[in-house]
């Protein structure tokens, strides 16, 4: 008898579509790989954009991981709510993001908060806002090497940053912080070579803060695709996401990465407009729609259809002449993203020996919680 594929599902008949679904002993699996890949658990700093779930930082925090980034006031709370130890805001916070950082310190006393920084203004309010507060806020400065979009450049300009904030009551320099994402080669001897030299100003400025006095500050680095380079320096914290899930973009290019897909738009065949197309329910609110029509979503068990027109809440695909394709017809779906497909769910449905068996709120999905 043949196997039913990894992916299948058995009562899909309770399922209603599009759905997200998960497959928790693959995102187990994909923890397993991450842990395996460092030599010491501690160095993991993962970012918890990707899944958004209290259940799915519940398995990380299970197999040891202690240290996580986040983007946003909700993911941080999130964190605190399942007792994260360490958590850095990987994001520069204006006024009301202080407020509420400050909130969620005082709510969370276990857990140990941190965000980022690159301008003296924003580090003076921080540290007045948490002098207020009776508070004082470990910080990292946000480098700018390469991705241009926020932080300071790596020069003098990071070290006179670096003594303000020793000075300021409020604040405590902790690190550095550097996110390479733009560094995607496939080939992962050139994005070696790129990373490396990313790294280089990086850990000069490392050096250089130890030779004025200071304490060795903690380093945070990477994402995803540089992630098994970054994995082999001693002495810096890794933050790769994506790799709980993994999708079809990271499959496709980062090869020497051992990461299982672990997480699947489920969708279904509602019409069939003519003898070649056919229509799904899976439009750009069910999978992330930034890219490239042809590369937004990858059918698992139909990989022959061709995308050809998405709306809200349909997608045509060519299906060919003579198809067999009727209406109910379930396909799976890789996107080619996952981290903003997950954002347009408010629940991911788990998946054990082919059945349904839990929910997983993506519960900072909202940019609320309770703070």
């Amino acid at each position: 008898m043949e196997q039913a594929p990894w992916y299948s599902i058995t009562d899909v008949t309770q399922l209603d579509t599009p759905a997200l679904v998960v497959y928790p002993d693959r995102v187990k699996q994909n923890i397993a790989f991450l842990i395996k890949a460092v030599d010491n658990v501690s160095r993991l700093r993962p970012h918890v954009k990707t899944n958004k779930s209290r259940e799915a930082c519940q398995l990380m925090l299970d197999a040891g991981i202690r240290k996580f980034k986040c983007a946003t006031i909700a993911e941080a709370e999130m964190l605190a709510m399942i007792g994260a130890p360490d958590v850095l805001l990987a994001y520069q916070p204006n006024e009301v993001k202080i407020h509420r950082l400050l909130s969620l310190v005082q709510t969370y006393p276990e857990t140990e908060f941190s965000c980022l920084v690159d301008t003296s203004a924003t580090a003076r309010q921080l540290s007045d806002l948490a002098v207020e507060a009776d508070r004082v806020i470990p910080v990292y400065i946000d480098l700018n090497i390469g991705m241009n979009r926020t932080g300071v450049a790596p020069g003098s300009a990071v070290l006179a940053l670096y003594a303000e904030l020793d000075q300021l009551p409020g604040v405590r320099p902790v690190g550095l912080h550097a996110y390479d994402g733009h560094l995607r080669d496939p080939d992962i001897a050139v994005r070696t070579t790129q990373c490396d030299a990313a790294f280089w100003p990086v850990q000069l400025l490392s050096d250089t803060l130890l030779s004025q006095g200071f304490a060795k500050p903690v380093l945070v680095v990477g994402g995803s695709p540089t992630f098994p380079i970054h994995a082999k320096r001693p002495d810096v914290e890794c933050s790769p996401g994506t790799f709980i899930y993994w999708d079809k973009g990271y499959q496709s290019v980062l090869t020497e990465q051992p990461f299982l897909p672990a997480a699947l738009v489920v969708s279904r065949v509602i019409s069939l407009p003519d003898a070649t197309k056919v229509c799904l329910d899976v439009g750009h609110k069910s999978v992330a729609a930034e890219g490239e029509l042809s590369q937004r979503i990858t059918f698992l068990n139909a990989p022959d259809l061709k995308a050809i027109g998405q709306s809200e809440e349909h997608l045509v695909v060519d299906a060919g002449a003579g198809h067999s394709y009727q209406v109910g017809d379930l396909v799976y779906g890789l996107p080619n993203h996952i981290c903003p497909t997950v954002a347009l769910y408010e629940r991911a449905y788990t998946i054990e020996n082919g059945n349904v068996t839990a929910e997983w709120r993506t519960i900072s999905r909202d940019r609320s919680i309770s703070v």
